[in-house]
């Protein structure tokens, strides 16, 4: 399923960077992991978390939805059991993850979709990620020194709002893919908003622990932080300005969102963000466009594992890792194997070291795409991994390519929020779908009942390093580079998996170590997803602290390996296809899966 190899030009390495982007995330705590509790859910969703409580699959025949957030899940599962199509189903639950889950994502951000269309056996993807605006340039984020701002410094505010594009991914997959009427989709997200629904202590803790930078801004601060005090677990919250929103939503499509009233109010908020405006304008939300692109498939095994090329470097880094792994015999191994795992992180480390090299928004800047998980230099790269001991270093390689580039190394930083979809309809259709507001709670900007995103700073905040350029480098019109990796794994023209997470940067190893657990390991779906994590980008292992993945330090550190027990806060949500569908949903979040 890949496509054809570029001719073979040399492409000239520069020494690696210091490690700007580990640094910054290791200052920022991950998300909390706080569960969530619904004591009046209904018997199909207690089912679901009992089922996950006791690491089992959720099991069904026809159709199958994991999400992350009960009520959206729900919501989902209503339009599919009354013949909605995946789109439909994601379109419901979107809206009301946007409502109960704010932090992560929402109107106000971005997506990408992997579609595999039953009908036809085809799959695409849609790009629904937030361009910069047209007013921006590549110094945004520098102070007048020309060095790179504090991350939050940048972030809060309008500066880093980019243009939304989910509203008008949500449409254009109905437009495709959809078979229930649009206006409906939108019920359960005005119901809820309107009657209200019981904070999770998930969203209390996250609210709590950034108080402060929700206090900024007047809207935002009536909203989350009520007389002056966070939201409580239990509280019953309203928030009627989003089922506005959402009517209009329902009742003009996404011309209601990127013009009128609501781009009016989002304009105004960016551009008058006190500190700190943005410079998005009328235009910029005019010319948003979702583009269809092509899907990027890697070989493991007998699969093939699909996802999103660029802007998102997520399908590429997950199958350069698989691609080197498949080059050793992990099944032999297992799970509990130091050695097992000291191959999966130097392979996460070779392919972070092309990511950072070379992967970037394709409409500006020439990329290898075919030549990075082409499977001889997947081979070669491999090779390198055939020692005892940990990697001293790790460079970018030397991908076939049909242009002679130089590129520095990105500093980007990418912090751990997003939520991820996945969805099997009755007819044969899969979706994958990760969606994002960036940062917890995006820019703290909120209006008209739902948060903004700080998108733009996926970009590195350096243009050029050493007078060389950086491939992620902001530019007007750019969709910065993601580590969302919404993934479809195939094998004999049919999918198997669908799958994805949150996680920044780490998105990336939660993947690709839960397709390993998943292919090699003969883990079910739900036990995939449960394995404790390790990930290794930059060099230094993140291991899940209090799991048996802490427990391998002393071998990992033995191996050469600087090792730090740390929460690992994943998001996962699969579905396993099959006889039977079994859907499986991460046990560190609050999030289920449920089945007709």
């Amino acid at each position: 399923m890949r496509t054809g190899i570029f001719t073979t030009v040399a492409v000239t390495a520069l020494a690696a960077a210091p490690a700007l982007a580990q640094q910054a995330a290791d200052a920022v705590a991950p998300e909390a992991a706080a569960g969530g509790v619904f004591e009046s859910a209904s018997d199909a969703v207690q089912a679901s978390l009992a089922a996950k409580a006791d690491g089992r699959p959720v099991e069904a025949e026809n159709w199958m939805i994991a999400a992350a957030n009960p009520h959206a899940v729900e919501a989902g599962a209503a339009v599919l059991r009354a013949g909605g199509s995946a789109a439909d189903a994601m379109v419901a639950v979107q809206t009301v993850l946007g409502l109960v889950e704010p932090q992560s994502s929402g109107l106000g951000g971005g997506a990408f979709l992997v579609w595999y269309d039953g009908a036809t056996g085809e799959m695409t993807t849609l790009d629904g990620r937030e361009t910069a605006p047209l007013a921006a340039t590549p110094t945004l984020f520098q102070n007048e020194n020309g060095e790179p701002l504090k991350f939050f410094d940048a972030v809060v505010g309008g500066r880093s709002v980019g243009t939304p594009g989910t509203p008008a991914l949500l449409a254009e997959a109905h437009r495709r893919w959809g078979r229930a009427p649009w206006p409906s989709l939108f019920d359960a997200g005005i119901g809820l908003a309107e009657g209200g629904f019981a904070v999770s202590p998930r969203l209390a803790g996250l609210v709590a622990r950034d108080a402060e930078r929700l206090g900024r801004f007047p809207a935002t601060a009536d909203y989350f932080l009520p007389d002056g005090a966070a939201l409580q677990a239990g509280a019953t919250l309203k928030n009627p300005a989003y089922a506005e929103t959402l009517r209009i939503l329902a009742s003009e499509g996404a011309a209601g969102f990127y013009g009128g009233p609501v781009a009016a109010d989002i304009l105004r908020g960016v551009q008058t963000a006190p500190g700190n405006p943005g410079v998005l304008s009328a235009m910029d939300m005019t010319l948003y466009q979702v583009k269809e692109r092509p899907t990027v498939c890697a070989s493991y095994r007998a699969f093939e594992v699909c996802g999103m090329g660029p802007p998102s470097s997520g399908a590429l880094t997950v199958g350069q890792i698989l691609g080197m792994a498949g080059e050793y015999d992990l099944a032999a191994m297992g799970p509990d194997s130091a050695e097992a795992w000291r191959i999966i992180g130097d392979a996460s480390r070779l392919a972070f070291a092309d990511r950072g090299r070379y992967m970037a928004d394709s409409d500006f800047v020439p990329m290898p795409t075919e030549g990075l998980v082409d499977a001889d230099y997947l081979a070669s790269r491999a090779a390198l991994l055939a020692g005892e001991a940990a990697l001293d270093s790790v460079a970018p390689g030397s991908p076939e390519f049909d242009h002679a580039l130089l590129f520095a190394d990105d500093e980007s930083i990418e912090l751990p929020s997003t939520s991820h979809i996945s969805i099997v309809d009755q007819y044969g259709n899969v979706l994958s779908m990760t969606t994002t507001i960036e940062n917890a709670f995006g820019s703290r900007l909120m209006v008209r009942g739902f948060l903004l995103n700080n998108e733009l700073t996926d970009f590195s905040f350096r243009s050029h390093r050493d007078g060389v350029p950086i491939a992620n480098r902001l530019e007007p019109g750019k969709r910065p580079r993601s580590s969302m990796a919404p993934t479809i794994v195939m094998q004999d023209g049919k999918p198997v998996l669908a799958i994805g997470s949150p996680g920044g940067s780490r998105i990336i190893g939660y993947v690709a170590k839960s397709i390993i657990a998943w292919a090699d390991w003969g883990m079910d779906v739900q036990q995939a997803l449960a394995l404790p994590h390790a990930v290794n980008r930059f060099g230094t292992y993140d291991v899940e602290d209090g799991t048996a993945a802490a427990g391998m330090s002393e071998a990992l550190t033995g191996m050469g390996f600087e090792v730090k027990p740390r929460g690992l806060n994943s998001g996962l949500h699969a579905i396993a296809i099959g006889g039977t569908l079994k859907g499986g949903a991460d046990p560190r979040r609050e999030g289920i899966a449920l089945g007709g």
